[in-house]
């Protein structure tokens, strides 16, 4: 299956600090992001959405800066071209303004869905961190 890339920026009024915890942490997604989000003994995410399980491995992390969550098969951790969901925070050096970016690859979603549905994810962080 093909996949897609969309790529979006959203402005955040809180610190890095804050917007970091509910970007990488278990608790901190599960409020905002999916259903409920778990990690289990061999430090795999474990994603609920609308009822299905979704595995994912942090790819990579930089504290208070970026987390990107590859998504695999546990029936074959192994195949390439995983689907990822990356965020990144950045700062506009001129406004000190924050700002949050969505990469999602993945196969699930047309854009103009994806666009939906990260508005929406992005609306509720902000509004659970007042930002």
């Amino acid at each position: 299956m093909v996949k897609n890339k969309f790529v979006a920026d959203y402005q955040i009024n809180a610190s890095r600090k804050i917007v970091f915890q509910y970007l990488s942490t278990a608790s901190g997604l599960e409020e905002w992001f999916a259903e409920g989000v778990r990690i289990n003994e061999d430090k795999v995410f474990i994603f609920d959405f609308d009822n299905e399980e979704h595995y994912a491995r942090v790819a990579s992390l930089r504290i208070n800066s970026h987390v990107k969550f590859e998504f695999f098969d546990p029936k074959d951790p192994y195949e390439s071209d995983h689907a990822y969901i990356e965020f990144k925070l950045e700062e506009n050096e001129l406004t000190q303004s924050l700002f949050l970016k969505v990469i999602d690859y993945s196969d699930s979603y047309e854009e103009d869905e994806l666009v939906a549905i990260w508005d929406g994810l992005i609306s509720k962080l902000k509004e659970i961190i007042g930002g």
